[in-house]
């Protein structure tokens, strides 16, 4: 499905090439030709001072009554005994939501064990907890979360949906909007409600050249998913007075044709990245494998986790789970130090909520300077053992 091109209105003027974002658009003898790479954003729609482009009737797909689909829900995400960070992230987001819709928010919760684990969502402003407590929920795996989950939906018809982008996230809320037959925005920067009451959804696009503002105007709930440490989570000072409801869910709710028979926990070099208070991560600059040791000495001297950019990671110079960046991990650490890193405009949105942003780089104009609050100008491989010196140096450690 692409844009209609009028052929008797269309004078081959060329507007709609420079106006596409993905070039799909070329001009022949006689009109506009649109291809199948068209991602249907509708920018030539608005460039086109003739009319001659149209966005195809998609229609509204709306079968039902909108309007019965009310309150904010947040999945929030168990894990090995413990609530994600991310959830109390989004708690808050989704209180401040429910408070513009004149509406509750809910939390639901999967999983095996979970007596008392409500009183700590009650403190972020849950007014009703939904509580699934099963055998088969003890280990994450997509059809019976997913089943669940679009049960509880279809029972009590949440407007707005809202889930973490972490690894769960990403494995199973898809499934579950494919089963809603709705939409979802993954990987969301800001949640707001516009003037019509809609969720509000914001992510890059395009690579990040360009932030996208994304409506559902037609089906329910209203999906989205928002990586860690993107929002700040906000305990109120007295928690809610609410309650918690236990559903009793069909025995075919729980029924998987995988088992999971063992989990491991992640180790490696980028373990614990996306908790550290503090990141110290290389870039292409680094040149070689071995010279991340000396990034790996200085993130030591500051109780700091080592990550890198997209570029040193397909370099073969830093492990997968070190990667920082959109289509890696997200931090938000107090201090974030970027060695040897040009600053794409991929890797800066995985790294800048940091509280403190330091660039090394010997490249005057690189791009990483206009993100940062503090610049260092120099060769890295002159200033970072340098700085590792200063460090023990003022800690009394033999240099």
């Amino acid at each position: 499905m692409k844009p209609l091109v009028d052929k008797e209105l269309c004078v081959a003027c060329g507007e709609c090439i420079d106006a596409c974002p993905v070039g799909a658009i070329s001009v022949g003898d006689e009109c506009a030709e649109i291809s199948d790479e068209c991602t249907l954003c509708g920018m030539c729609v608005d460039a086109c001072q003739y009319g001659a482009i149209s966005m195809p009737d998609v229609g509204t797909g709306a079968d039902e009554d909108l309007s019965r689909y009310k309150g904010v829900w947040v999945f929030v995400e168990w894990r090995h005994g413990t609530v994600h960070r991310v959830s109390y992230e989004l708690l808050t987001v989704g209180r401040k939501l429910a408070e513009k819709k004149g509406t509750d928010l809910c939390a639901v919760i999967q999983g095996h064990k979970l007596d008392g684990v409500e009183k700590d969502l009650f403190r972020y402003g849950a007014k009703t907890v939904y509580v699934v407590d099963h055998p088969s929920l003890a280990h994450f795996t997509d059809e019976i979360y997913g089943n669940v989950l679009v049960e509880l939906v279809r029972r009590y018809r949440p407007e707005i949906l809202l889930a973490g982008g972490t690894s769960t996230g990403r494995s199973f809320i898809p499934r579950v909007a494919a089963m809603l037959q709705t939409g979802l925005t993954a990987d969301c920067t800001e949640l707001d409600i516009n003037d019509e009451g809609l969720l509000l959804q914001t992510r890059p696009a395009f690579g990040g050249n360009i932030m996208a503002s994304i409506l559902c105007p037609y089906r329910r709930p209203q999906i989205a998913t928002v990586r860690p440490k993107v929002l700040r989570a906000e305990p109120l000072d007295m928690p809610v007075d609410g309650q918690v409801v236990r559903p009793d869910l069909p025995g075919a709710c729980f029924v998987s044709r995988v088992e999971v028979l063992e989990e491991q926990v992640l180790e490696g070099p980028g373990a614990n990245i996306a908790e550290a208070d503090v990141v110290v991560s290389g870039g292409r600059g680094l040149q070689r494998k071995e010279n991340f040791a000396m990034l790996e000495e200085l993130a030591s001297l500051l109780n700091g986790a080592v990550g890198a950019s997209r570029g040193a990671v397909e370099a073969g110079l830093a492990d997968p789970s070190q990667q920082v960046g959109q289509t890696g991990r997200t931090v938000a650490p107090v201090l974030y130090m970027a060695v040897g890193i040009s600053g794409a405009v991929q890797h800066v949105v995985g790294m800048q909520g940091s509280k403190v942003i330091v660039a090394v780089n010997r490249d005057p104009e690189a791009p990483i300077f206009d993100v940062c609050h503090f610049g260092v100008v120099a060769d890295l491989f002159e200033f970072v053992p340098a700085f590792i010196r200063k460090i023990r140096k003022e800690r009394g450690e033999e240099v």
